[in-house]
């Protein structure tokens, strides 16, 4: 089930790398990206495909274990750490005997 998820992200990333290529050889426009009043440096637009691309890879890779629930966690049950059957004789039990040897 790895090898089959491995391949398949292989061959994803194969697909987007050769898309890419095909773009950037019929389109080699120059392209700037504006965000918040600034002006990034025309690029080609294959060049922006591929930075995106990567980023995108690489943010999903760090918010990919953020975001998902740890298996090693359990839900913390506070009744789970209280045994059901204690029962106390009363006071006896918090009462230390002193020791004799002053």
């Amino acid at each position: 089930m790895k090898n089959i998820a491995n391949l398949l992200t292989s061959s994803i990333v194969a697909i987007w790398v050769g898309a890419i290529a095909i773009l950037s050889v019929q389109n080699a426009t120059q392209v700037s990206l504006k965000f918040l009043g600034f002006e990034s440096i025309k690029l080609p637009v294959g060049v922006v495909l591929a930075f995106s691309a990567s980023l995108g890879v690489v943010g999903g890779a760090i918010a990919f274990p953020l975001f998902t629930p740890s298996e090693n966690r359990e839900d913390d049950d506070f009744e789970d750490d209280v045994p059901e059957n204690r029962q106390s004789s009363g006071g006896s039990d918090w009462l230390e005997t002193g020791s004799q040897d002053w």
